[in-house]
């Protein structure tokens, strides 16, 4: 399969690189490569992408593209989100594909976690 046009990278804003890395190390467990002191790498996400506090003028936030992820547990994923402070910004609805929530990071990206309907 040709990877032509297809999404291969994904740059999230970051305000502070450390905080960044801790929680979604901790809440995810993707892991990182740093490229100096502004820029680091994740993988591990279903997709790699990487952390820019440079930014070239790009800022953290609720109004820009969606990330979405997926949970097997959307409750454990809740509650992993929250015991590391994330503020959830959209509590657990359903949708008809299944049910979901919307988070932001330390840096103040918005990003949200879904999972498929229960059976």
């Amino acid at each position: 399969m040709s990877n032509h046009h297809k999404i291969h990278y994904i740059e999230l804003p970051a305000i502070d690189l450390g905080a960044m890395k801790t929680f979604y190390s901790a809440v995810f467990g993707w892991t990182f490569t740093d490229y100096g002191p502004t820029y680091a790498s994740f993988s591990g996400a279903g997709i790699d992408g990487g952390f820019d506090t440079a930014g070239g003028g790009r800022k953290p936030s609720k109004q820009g593209a969606l990330v979405i992820l997926y949970s097997d547990d959307l409750e454990a994923s809740l509650a992993a989100l929250t015991a590391h402070g994330a503020e959830i910004t959209v509590p657990i609805f359903d949708f008809p594909g299944g049910r979901r929530f919307h988070f932001t990071d330390p840096s103040g990206n918005e990003l949200a976690i879904w999972t498929e309907p229960k059976a």
